[in-house]
């Protein structure tokens, strides 16, 4: 009977498993955003067709991944792993500020104790409310931190595709289209 037992558990173990494993598909790379969906206007200034201005834009964004060293392709820079990772040096540069703001706070509270006459009950109640401070300028500085880190990114991603963008207008202009 135990013997059994430990045989249907360890089937409904394995079953569990095999049912646990879920085939993981890769989703097809997405292709690569055009000249347009980055916000170029390229206008055939002398009668291109549209399948030559189809090779004509092929061409000029490898050229302008070639002379900028970016690629179209890779998009953009992940702004939440920005703005965490500012977050997390933020969090380690202000760490220990609740024990800071406890002696700040019990230091004030000895003072203002002494003069009511305990400084013993003013001391804590200055290091409580010293170390609630601390921390509430921890978090303070942290939320201030990934903010920045996120609007710094969005501004490198920005100027990349800036760069990008006159590179391939000055390639295609040169090939006879108007860009803007």
């Amino acid at each position: 009977m135990r013997k059994l037992f430990l045989t249907t558990l360890f089937t409904a173990g394995v079953a569990a498993i095999t049912v646990a494993q879920v085939a993981v598909q890769q989703q097809p790379a997405a292709p690569p955003p055009t000249l347009a969906q980055i916000g170029m206007i390229i206008y055939p200034a002398n009668q291109q067709t549209p399948e030559q201005q189809q090779a004509d834009e092929a061409a000029c964004t490898q050229w302008a991944e070639a002379q900028t060293g970016l690629k179209l392709q890779s998009g953009s820079v992940n702004v939440d792993s920005a703005a965490q990772a500012a977050q997390q040096q933020a969090a380690q540069a202000t760490q220990g500020a609740a024990v800071a703001g406890a002696a700040k706070g019990a230091i004030a509270g000895v003072a203002i104790g002494a003069i009511a006459g305990d400084a013993g009950t003013g001391a804590a109640i200055g290091a409580a409310a010293g170390a609630v401070r601390g921390r509430r300028m921890k978090k303070q500085t942290e939320a201030q931190a990934a903010q920045q880190g996120a609007a710094q990114a969005q501004a490198q991603n920005q100027a990349a595709i800036d760069t990008f963008k006159k590179a391939a207008g000055a390639c295609l202009q040169g090939r006879g289209y108007t860009v803007s």
